[in-house]
């Protein structure tokens, strides 16, 4: 789908060396010094701070992406109704019976009972001749699902941490299309600006496109630049209290004049105050003051977009769990990258695939029978924040080490061939530096021969 066990392995004959074992700090990934764990390390190798994207150009980016990449879309534009075959044909798309077997995480294979279950549960005969779309704000982290339920589904390798029902999340103060509910009512059916899925009711806020789109449309705002912020506590109102907000989440700020002295039973001078959405009891958006302290890692307004930037973000993930579709409270590959770039204002598509499919930035693309020596020109050309494309995977470019390429990424799986050719396997299961070349999906076939893209977003 968009993430794949990456290997690691000495090819192409690159010497690296062997797994550390310093004083006070043990590893098995080949090539990385605790040194390089650090974003200072890599800053120091050249990262340059000029802008490679001002705020305008930025803007024209995303408006032409979403003009032309079919994989992206401006939910507000959504259009305001469906007809019956529209609106079934989404539902089929967001909820197809996968073609391989499923199992439940006790092991047991699911049935076409099972997926009747899930189908009934889609309510397609509740489905009109003309079917009208409403609008929402995100209120809290929240998940898209393939199916209506909260049911964890493996493949047949019973992995545990790949729930193949997840499929990516949603973050306070992205808007949605609503397109239709489940016949339990719990779920509803979104588009969202890059997927379509099913989403929790309970995490979404309806109003008027036009309120939600001047709500977001604001120029005074803030961006949340750490990995996970937190609102203040407030002691009586939980929608307001501790809410996570993850990178790249963009809130409206509240006008300076309007900010009291005191917000909820604590002086505000020390924090921002954000305009949050949150969800009244019958479902409606209801805007609400929110304070975040002026220590946590925000930004007023997007970061600039450059090099050293795009290291720091990336480090701010370093050893986050990996999750598949933004499970375990963490994101994968993708979620990674994307919001990385959202930290600048940047949009792209969900899935690697989708992603190093388009045609946006600026792309070194790779056939199947282009062998592994003839794209080491490219790859010795790239520049930080560049993206590495491999079927199921993508790769943030840092820079070099004693000339050879490393990278950053949100990946699960670490192998490579030692010394004596043998083939160690193993895990990262986080976001994690490693080089390059070495990687591997197995003993014979190194990750260099599986390149297809390189993107740089310029």
């Amino acid at each position: 789908m968009r993430r794949s066990i990456i290997a690691l392995s000495i090819t192409l004959g690159v010497a690296f060396s062997a797994p550390m074992h310093a004083e006070g700090w043990q590893s098995d990934v080949i090539g990385v010094t605790q040194s390089q764990l650090s974003p200072s390390y890599w800053l120091a190798q050249g990262a340059s701070a000029k802008v490679i994207m001002a705020e305008a150009q930025i803007a024209a980016f995303n408006e032409k992406l979403i003009k032309e990449n079919k994989y992206i879309v401006d939910p507000l534009s959504f259009q305001k109704s469906l007809t019956k075959d529209e609106l079934t044909s989404a539902i089929h798309s967001a909820s197809s019976i996968p073609k391989s077997p499923r199992f439940f995480t006790d092991g047991r294979q699911l049935t076409a009972k099972d997926f009747a279950k899930y189908q009934a549960n889609l309510n397609l005969n509740k489905v009109v001749d003309n079917n009208e779309v409403r609008f929402a704000v995100v209120v809290k982290r929240t998940a898209l699902r393939t199916f209506p339920t909260w049911d964890r589904v493996l493949n047949s390798g019973l992995d545990q941490d790949l729930d193949r029902f997840q499929e990516s999340g949603m973050f306070p103060g992205e808007a949605v299309a609503v397109l239709h509910q489940s016949a339990d009512k719990k779920w509803l059916l979104v588009r969202a600006y890059n997927y379509l899925a099913w989403t929790p009711a309970e995490d979404l806020a309806f109003a008027d496109a036009d309120k939600i789109k001047a709500y977001r449309e604001q120029d005074n705002f803030l961006v949340v630049t750490g990995a996970k912020v937190n609102t203040a506590y407030v002691p009586n109102d939980e929608t307001l209290s501790e809410v996570q907000l993850d990178m790249g989440v963009r809130l409206p700020l509240v006008d300076s004049e309007q900010v009291p002295y005191l917000l909820n039973g604590q002086n505000s001078y020390a924090s921002h105050v954000v305009q949050l959405p949150t969800r009244d009891e019958q479902g409606k958006l209801v805007i609400k003051p929110a304070m975040i302290s002026k220590t946590a890692d925000v930004n007023l307004g997007y970061l600039d977009y450059n090099e050293q930037n795009l290291i720091r973000q990336g480090f701010k993930f370093l050893g986050e769990r990996y999750g598949w579709g933004h499970d375990y409270n963490g994101r994968d590959c993708t979620g990674f990258v994307g919001e990385i770039y959202k930290s600048f204002g940047l949009l792209m598509p969900r899935n690697s695939g989708q992603q190093g499919s388009s045609e946006y930035g600026k792309n070194s693309r790779f056939d199947k029978n282009t062998a592994a020596d003839d794209k080491l020109p490219t790859v010795k050309n790239m520049a930080i924040g560049d993206l590495i494309y491999i079927p199921g995977h993508v790769m943030m470019y840092l820079g070099e080490h004693h000339g050879e390429p490393y990278v950053i990424h949100d990946v699960k799986g670490l192998g490579y061939n030692k010394g004596d050719g043998s083939f160690y396997n193993s895990a990262l299961n986080g976001v994690s530096v490693t080089p390059l070349l070495p990687l591997r999906l197995s003993q014979e076939t190194s990750y260099l021969d599986r390149v297809y893209n390189i993107k740089r977003i310029r």
